[in-house]
C-alpha cells in the first residue's frame, strides 16, 4: 500500500542503511526518520491512552528491556545490531536489481520470513527491538526509559551501518 510513497519500509535502521547504500537522498532520509518516529510516538500514545497499565508498571517492567542477570549490555548491544545486520543484509539482497527478480511479493515474504527467525533468535535476550522505534518509543511513553534503552536506538544503526559495506564486499551480486 505504501511502497510506491516510501518504499514501505518503517524502521529508521533499514532507512539508515538505505541512505548509506545511496538508494534515498538525504532529505528522504531525514523526512522518514522522523516521520516514523513521530508514527511511533502517535501509535504508542494511543496505545497507551486505550489500555490500563497497572500490569506494565508492575509485572512486566517496561516494554523492551533485558534481564542483566543473564544478558550484559555489551551482548545486548551485539545482538541487536547482529539482528539488524541479518534483516538489512535481507532486506538488501532481495531487492537488488542485479538478481533478476521483478518486484513482487516473494521479497515482503522473504523479508517477512527474515523478521520471524530473528524475532525467534533474540527475543529470549533483549526482547528483539531491531527497529529503533519499536524499541525505544513504548518505552519512553510509558515512562521507563533506562540506559537500556539506548541499546534499542543506537545498536540496530550501528548493525545497519556495518550491514552496507559487508553486502557491497560480500554478497552482491556482481
Amino acid at each position: 500500500m505504501l511502497g510506491a510513497t516510501s518504499g514501505g519500509h518503517v524502521n529508521p535502521a533499514v532507512t539508515w542503511a538505505l541512505f548509506l547504500d545511496r538508494r534515498i537522498s538525504v532529505v528522504r532520509f531525514i523526512l522518514f526518520i522522523v516521520a516514523q518516529f513521530i508514527g511511533g510516538f502517535a501509535g504508542a500514545g494511543a496505545l497507551y491512552g486505550l489500555g490500563s497499565h497497572k500490569q506494565v508498571h508492575d509485572d512486566i517492567k517496561g516494554g523492551n528491556a533485558y534481564n542483566t542477570d543473564f544478558t550484559s549490555t555489551g551482548a545486548a548491544f551485539a545482538l541487536e545490531g547482529l539482528g539488524t545486520m541479518f534483516l538489512v543484509l535481507t532486506i538488501l539482497c532481495t531487492i537488488h536489481e542485479k538478481r533478476g527478480h521483478a518486484p513482487s511479493y516473494l521479497q515482503p515474504f522473504a523479508i517477512g520470513i527474515a523478521i520471524l527467525v530473528i524475532h525467534i533468535w533474540l527475543i529470549p535476550y533483549t526482547n528483539c527491538g531491531i527497529n529503533p522505534v519499536r524499541g525505544v518509543v513504548w518505552n519512553i511513553v510509558i515512562g521507563q526509559a533506562s540506559y537500556q534503552t539506548l541499546v534499542y536506538l543506537f545498536a540496530p544503526f550501528v548493525g545497519a551501518g556495518i550491514a552496507v559495506p559487508l553486502f557491497h564486499f560480500i554478497l552482491r551480486p556482481c
